[in-house]
């Protein structure tokens, strides 16, 4: 019986549009659901803000803990620098070379002649083998380019030393019986393929992408790029499905969760969904830690605690985490600290600022038959300031009347709600974290209005940022 192997390139492939692109938290829970279905690869955008994206990609290794993880190194050898030292922590990294073959893309794509495209490849593979025994290289547009030319391009990357090489039929036009010869001729005249593994990636034009996928296979073929949503590849759960049901006869099997394929694709596809709300603070919904992720107690070090911190997400410099590492002792004495209690600490004692960013007023209006409005008065720096919004809920509009009078959306990350103290006058506390530019800022509000609670938390939060911003 022989593997198949699965790469998913659902979030390499989200980047390149701008609408519908899924946010810094959205990536890293697609990541973790692709890495519990035992995805053999899950492929990265490539990094474009270096301070960003690197920080998300070392975020992504740090919860992906099975699947290899690729990420593209672009066309350059500084390129190839900047990703290996994202990507470099990964439990099992690997490297994306791709360049186009087609005469069109090669000229328009990257001003480049044939001889640079070929030169291209072997110092973008050798600098990356130098990293990385893991490298794979596409050839963008392989069936339509010039036969002897995508022969000399795979001989050069395979000798460069990539081990996976990945063919593209970016049109989409072939049809199964077409592509299987095509593959059996790239077979038949790179005969240095048997040092290395190929892949195909089948777009899906005329709806047989995974036809197509299956007719590589047949021909030798041992890995298949696949999508949540398919488009630019055969759908993940399509594939798997042909696999489920016919792979014992034709010889082929994959490492796939199948009794958790519909459970995992539904929760992706909701992340993932092309039609996002363009006024909803909550784009990701709300989030409840149930405190297990984490558990520390007074037996636990400064740097037991800077991994924990680290694992939520935060970036915290050394004077930062001495703060959360003392409020941390004094509660660890009492009890142990769980997700919860430790990013209660991180946003009560991490970058406390002072204010330029002051709730004066609120006023919410809601009910079961009217939209719910919020109307915030504030002091930004002496001057007063009003923001009026309407949204799903009296916390969504609330955050929306925030965004109207600060000009300017953050990605809300997570949102937390929970006791504090019991009965008719308990009061609440409230965890709003957002997200600028990677970097990841928390807030705590606390008040007998939840409402009340959840705005001087989001305050709380922008006032960190804002400060930072203003200290660069």
């Amino acid at each position: 019986m022989k593997r198949i192997k699965f790469t998913d390139i659902t979030l390499r492939e989200a980047a390149r549009g701008l609408e519908g692109a899924l946010s810094f938290k959205e990536i890293i829970e697609m990541a973790k659901i692709l890495d519990k279905l035992n995805l053999d690869v899950i492929s990265l955008a490539p990094i474009t803000n270096v301070k960003i994206d690197s920080l998300l990609v070392r975020t992504v290794a740090a919860a992906v803990k099975k699947s290899t993880l690729s990420i593209p190194v672009g066309s350059t050898e500084a390129g190839v620098d900047t990703a290996w030292s994202a990507v470099a922590e990964a439990a099992h990294p690997r490297l994306y070379v791709e360049a186009p073959l087609s005469a069109v893309q090669m000229e328009f794509v990257c001003n480049k002649k044939p001889e640079g495209i070929i030169e291209m490849i072997g110092k973008l593979v050798r600098k990356s083998r130098e990293y990385c025994a893991d490298v794979e290289f596409a050839a963008v547009d392989a069936t339509r380019s010039e036969p002897e030319f995508l022969y000399k391009a795979l001989r050069t990357a395979v000798a460069a030393g990539a081990s996976t090489v990945t063919i593209c039929d970016s049109a989409g036009t072939m049809m199964p019986y077409e592509f299987n010869n095509f593959v059996k001729e790239i077979y038949a005249n790179v005969p240095e393929l048997k040092e290395a593994a190929l892949a195909v990636k089948c777009s899906d034009e005329l709806s047989m992408a995974a036809a197509c996928a299956v007719s590589a296979v047949k021909a030798g073929a041992s890995e298949v790029d696949v999508a949540v949503s398919g488009g630019c590849a055969p759908e993940l759960e399509t594939a798997s499905h042909i696999i489920r049901m016919r792979g014992d006869d034709c010889g082929f099997f994959s490492g796939i969760k199948y009794t958790e394929l519909n459970r995992s694709i539904a929760q992706m596809n909701w992340i993932s969904r092309s039609e996002r709300s363009k006024t909803s603070a909550f784009d990701t919904g709300l989030s409840i830690s149930d405190g297990s992720d984490i558990r520390l107690d007074a037996n636990d070090d400064i740097t037991a605690v800077g991994k924990a911190v680290e694992r939520l997400g935060y970036d915290l410099s050394e004077e930062d985490l001495v703060k959360v590492y003392d409020t941390f002792s004094n509660v660890a004495e009492k009890k142990s600290v769980g997700t919860k209690e430790l990013e209660a600490i991180i946003a009560t004692s991490a970058l406390q600022v002072p204010p330029s960013y002051e709730l004066v007023s609120f006023v919410i209006n809601s009910g079961n038959v009217i939209s719910a409005t919020a109307n915030i008065h504030c002091r930004h720096n002496g001057q007063d300031l009003f923001g009026l919004a309407v949204g799903d809920g009296p916390i969504d509009a609330a955050f929306l009347a925030i965004e109207q009078i600060t000009g300017h959306h953050y990605d809300l990350d997570d949102f937390q709600i929970q006791a504090v103290t019991e009965g008719r006058e308990a009061m609440g506390s409230t965890l709003v974290k957002l997200r600028s530019n990677g970097k990841l800022y928390s807030g705590n509000g606390i008040s007998t209005d939840i409402i009340g609670s959840s705005i001087r938390a989001y305050f709380n939060a922008l006032n960190k940022i804002s400060y930072e911003e203003n200290h660069r």
